[in-house]
């Protein structure tokens, strides 16, 4: 890849923990409510997008006879229908709808699904400094949007203009896998250090942000929403004063917008997990251009604003898609891996797909928190909030966990625990003039209309004049920058 691409790292001071070892990759089957239950009906060509088979397909749980959930910390147990379980050892939400760990699994009954609890009017203010206001509301249009949870077809006219961003970009020439998987590619496997792939040694480069720099810090993240059931996990946050770092799916986006909506309105940090939750580096340049551009739309057009980092599903990521990804402006968040193979992952997905218990899933998930005080730095963890199960795991039980650690964790964002200002997380308002200005300072086409409207740092009065686009142009040069940051990238992309 050319150096411009890579800048960034000096800009957003990433204190970035490589990890060396690969674990296994989370099962399709988990996904398989994504990939054929969840297409979208609709009334009319302008109404409002549905989903069929949400209730039925979403893993569930128990509901209490206490009703909406509230969220006091008890260690003491819950009240259920079917009596009052206690537990002394695992944190528990007092009075909320999360039934003992033991009874979480699939098949059990569901709440019914949460909805956006505040409107947002037109021209609205963001709590982001020099974001711009709110756009129209999102109405759904029949033949506007590719399919749910398909790849994005290639021949559009949207993604012929967004290849363009691929213009001048030094692109790896690698070979797509199979599927994502180790199993199904043991000569890819076997080169994974070279191809900088995450899924096979969970290799990474420096432009990955992979942990927060501060030691004790919790990247707090949720991936594959919005769902029906993110309001309830929204309320939980809301109620215990934490933020986090939401990967959305582009068809999850076009799907409950008002989630989406008051996600971003609460201060919580939006960032990119494609159109159709794919294994990344099984798909061609252009079905990895498509991923993110639809769903770099979906996102601009709920909330007016462009992120500028993203997620691999899975994690699956190589020095191919990775290169396609900063070029689109947009910087990899993975999860954190420690040299000895800990993983920061909640096994929610585990569970959801039936794989273990929540007993045995949630104990394993203590084992991991052990490595927080061995490893120098913060970490990331994994969480979801696609289905009903992962989130009654977020709030009864991990997060808990984690308010109640000793030594104490520091709950924040990923931006945030990176020290990378909010502005910066969005390209309208953004203020850094390396990156991803240097990938779109003439513009960027995020609408794939063949029109550019949107510049880094659009929605700032200061950024539209000339004075700020002289000083981004007589700033230092991206070698230079390159060679401050200390990185030895050539060869790595070649």
């Amino acid at each position: 890849m050319k150096l411009s691409s890579f800048a960034l790292v000096s800009v957003l001071h990433l204190g970035v923990a490589t990890a060396h070892n690969a674990n296994t990759r989370h099962p399709r089957s988990i996904y398989a409510r994504q990939e054929t239950s969840s297409t979208a009906t609709t009334s009319s060509s302008s109404g409002s997008l549905t989903n069929s088979s949400q209730s039925s397909a979403a893993s569930a749980s128990v509901t209490s006879t206490s009703g909406t959930a509230t969220s006091g910390l008890s260690t003491s147990g819950v009240s259920t229908a079917s009596g009052t379980a206690t537990s002394t050892s695992i944190p528990l939400a007092t009075g909320t709808t999360v039934p003992p760990l033991e009874s979480l699994s699939m098949g059990m009954p569901t709440k019914a699904a949460g909805t956006a609890t505040t409107t947002f009017t037109v021209g609205a203010t963001p709590p982001i400094s020099g974001a711009p206001v709110l756009p129209t509301a999102f109405v759904y249009t029949v033949g506007e949007w590719p399919a749910q949870d398909a790849v994005p077809p290639t021949d559009s006219d949207e993604v012929k203009a967004w290849m363009k961003e691929l213009d001048g970009v030094d692109i790896p020439d690698l070979d797509p896998t199979t599927d994502g998987s180790c199993a199904s590619d043991v000569a890819f496997a076997a080169d994974a250090a070279n191809r900088g792939w995450w899924t096979c040694g969970g290799h990474t480069r420096d432009t990955d942000i992979t942990a927060c720099p501060d030691k004790l810090t919790w990247g707090v993240s949720f991936d594959d929403g919005p769902s029906p059931y993110s309001a309830y996990l929204l309320d939980y946050l809301d109620k215990q004063d934490i933020s986090a770092t939401f990967f959305v799916v582009g068809s999850r986006v076009i799907e409950r917008p008002t989630i989406l909506l008051e996600e971003y309105m609460a201060g919580h940090e939006i960032s990119v997990h494609t159109w159709s939750h794919r294994p990344l580096t099984s798909l061609t340049n252009e079905q990895v251009v498509a991923e993110l551009g639809w769903t770099r739309k979906a996102i601009k057009r709920v909330l007016g604003v462009t992120p500028t980092t993203m997620r691999p599903p899975f994690g699956d990521i190589d020095d191919r898609v990775r290169a396609i990804s900063l070029a689109m402006g947009m910087v990899p968040i993975m999860w954190t891996r420690t040299p000895e193979g800990g993983v920061f992952d909640t096994n929610d997905w585990r569970v959801a797909a039936s794989q273990v218990s929540a007993t045995d899933s949630f104990a394993t998930f203590q084992k991991i928190l052990t490595n927080a005080s061995a490893i120098d730095t913060g970490f990331i963890v994994l969480q979801h909030d696609l289905y009903e199960i992962c989130v009654d795991l977020a709030v009864g039980y991990t997060l808990e966990a984690a308010r109640s650690h000793s030594p104490a964790f520091n709950l924040k964002p990923i931006g945030e625990c990176m020290n990378i200002p909010t502005t910066d997380l969005y390209l309208e308002s953004t203020t850094n003039k390396t990156f991803p200005a240097s990938r779109s300072s003439s513009g960027v086409d995020t609408d794939g209309d063949g029109t550019i409207d949107t510049k880094a740092g659009d929605a700032d009065p200061v950024s539209a004049n000339s004075e700020k686009s002289a000083g981004f142009a007589n700033g230092p040069s991206l070698l230079m920058m390159l060679s401050l940051a200390g990185l030895s990238l050539m060869g790595r992309f070649a």
